[in-house]
């Protein structure tokens, strides 16, 4: 076996420079500044904006990542919606702590949140549920997320039994099973790349007691 004499992935380097970020041109908040940001992404054109990588532990401390979509976002945080009988939800409901960051490589920008975590209310469920297309709604029907499958046929022939299940009813319920998180955060980090690896981060952090926020810089 011929042993390379180099690296390849030493010499993949992007040097940044499309941007800077400064506590003076930061919104008042942290979810206005995200919200800001998360439409230049999408105006940027980058795929799934919304897509944010959800870091979990277990209670033995073994860490999990995978990346789910943002599909809330105000002042109390950020949601997203899930099976609760999945892998994340054991972590979350176990845990109640998380982080996400929305990893935006196109505009060489970064958001880190996290905190602790709640489940989003049957309500805020229902009607982002209604909202969904049907065949993401049959495939939550259809999916024990996280489960252990002999092959695909087992997942096409239980999208198919639940299609045949629901073929007749117009408006597909929401699954008792199936809901959303929301991450409370204590800490929102703003990452914006810079030459020379000096990069600009600059982190919300909150204060539980009085509900009030600080801005600090953090060295790269």
């Amino acid at each position: 076996m011929t042993v390379p004499t180099q690296n390849p992935l030493s010499a993949m380097r992007v040097d940044y420079r499309s941007g800077e970020l400064d506590v003076d041109v930061l919104a008042p908040t942290w979810h206005e500044q995200l919200t800001v940001w998360l439409a230049e992404a999408q105006a940027a054109g980058l795929p799934e904006a919304n897509a944010m990588v959800l870091a979990t532990a277990d209670l033995e401390g073994h860490p999990s990542s995978r990346t789910v979509l943002c599909k809330g976002l105000d002042e109390r945080g950020v949601v997203f919606y899930t099976n609760y009988t999945s892998a994340k939800s054991h972590d979350l409901r176990r845990s109640r702590f998380a982080s996400v960051t929305f990893p935006w490589y196109g505009l060489q920008r970064q958001v880190h949140l996290r905190g602790r975590v709640e489940q989003a209310s049957a309500a805020e469920a229902d009607a982002y549920w209604a909202s969904r297309p049907r065949g993401s709604q049959l495939g939550a029907w259809a999916s024990a997320q996280s489960v252990t499958v002999h092959d695909r046929n087992v997942l096409d022939d239980a999208l198919e039994s639940i299609t045949r299940r629901f073929a007749d009813t117009e408006a597909i319920p929401r699954p008792p099973h199936w809901g959303g998180w929301r991450l409370l955060p204590d800490e929102v980090e703003f990452w914006q790349g810079r030459t020379n690896r000096m990069h600009d981060r600059l982190r919300f952090v909150g204060n539980r007691d009085d509900r009030t926020w600080r801005v600090v810089r953090l060295a790269p």
